[in-house]
């Protein structure tokens, strides 16, 4: 429930990608009022904001600045409103990403590189557990279990530090696939998973449970 005694309302970021259904039913589940859109005042008055993504990094980056969704995310994130992204949704959250050569710039909002896992078998497809900190309310309740994920590239290192002690670290999750990797991050009013939340089953719908209850 939000301050009025209602649902909180998630606005579904819409800027063509593929994913947005089983997104939407999932974060409906959890609790959530969904709003497909990129409407600019639909997407700041919503409780919280969900950002999808599916297939190459540029191509994501493309298709959200068409919509401009990049400011959106942006302003949000400004004002200590809640956002959460998925898969590629996670990944242009870092300030770039290298693609078969090609670097392309993200949001820029976390320092590092997004990049091809070093592993036997790409990509990476199917259930994994993952290394949560303690204090992860994201995963709270969810230490032992395992999520579904689907990529072949992904942060491998977290470099971000706070020296400021009146502002509380990220809480960063890791999981591996031939090599360690960022499997979620929780920052201030933005949060994020590699994994697919909407695709992993009673943990999955926790987890956004946990997310949407915090709205």
């Amino acid at each position: 429930m939000n301050a009025s005694g209602a649902a909180p309302t998630v606005a579904l970021l819409d800027y063509g990608s593929g994913n947005v259904h089983s997104a939407a039913k999932a974060m409906e589940a959890a609790g959530a009022r969904v709003r497909l859109t990129a409407d600019r005042s639909a997407v700041m008055a919503a409780d919280g904001l969900l950002v999808p993504g599916v297939g190459a990094f540029h191509a994501v980056m493309t298709a959200l600045r068409a919509v401009r969704g990049d400011e959106l995310i942006d302003r949000r994130l400004a004002g200590g409103r809640p956002v959460l992204g998925i898969c590629v949704g996670m990944q242009i959250m870092f300030d770039r990403g290298v693609e078969r050569g090609t670097t392309s710039e993200g949001l820029g909002e976390w320092p590092g590189t997004v990049r091809e896992l070093t592993a036997p078998v790409l990509p990476h497809m199917g259930w994994s557990p993952i290394d949560a900190p303690a204090e992860s309310r994201l995963f709270a309740g969810l230490h032992d279990e395992r999520f579904y994920f689907v990529h072949s590239y992904a942060a491998t290192e977290w470099t971000l530090e706070v020296t400021n002690p009146a502002i509380t670290a990220p809480s960063v999750t890791w999981a591996e696939h031939g090599e360690r990797f960022v499997a979620a991050v929780e920052n201030g009013p933005l949060a994020a998973t590699q994994f697919h939340p909407e695709k992993s089953g009673a943990a999955g719908l926790a987890l956004l449970r946990n997310w949407v209850q915090a709205l």
